[in-house]
């Protein structure tokens, strides 16, 4: 089973999400902040990152770059979910280390697509 890390510190976006991609399959692990992703990250090793960019303690951005700068978990792909949707918010979250952007309310097929390319071979559902 894949097993993803979902940051998310609004309950109904983590409720809803976790519930849908659990009944595809996939094992969820949470995190509410971005310091608390980044020890999730280390302790649970997942596949991929979901990850909210407008979090309280630290902010999306900022754990990415601390997960893109750290050996251990620099491969992880993460995943920007958010509901910053202007122009310059795709390329802010690239540029901190996502490796792909979805803005919320999140389309489920094409999450799942996407979360399907950046899984590595022999992960995905």
């Amino acid at each position: 089973m894949v097993k993803v890390l979902l940051v998310e510190d609004n309950e109904m976006n983590r409720d809803v999400l976790s519930r849908r991609l659990q009944r595809r399959g996939y094992e969820i692990v949470f995190a509410m902040d971005g310091q608390d992703a980044i020890e999730t990250a280390h302790r649970e090793t997942p596949s991929l990152i979901l990850m909210d960019l407008s979090l309280p303690v630290m902010d999306g951005w900022e754990a990415t770059r601390h997960l893109k700068a750290d050996p251990v978990t620099k491969t992880i792909p993460i995943i920007a979910l958010t509901a910053h949707a202007m122009s310059d918010d795709r390329q802010r979250a690239l540029d901190a280390g996502c490796d792909e952007y979805e803005t919320k309310p999140v389309e489920l097929p094409r999450l799942l697509k996407k979360m399907e390319a950046m899984l590595p071979q022999g992960e995905s559902q």
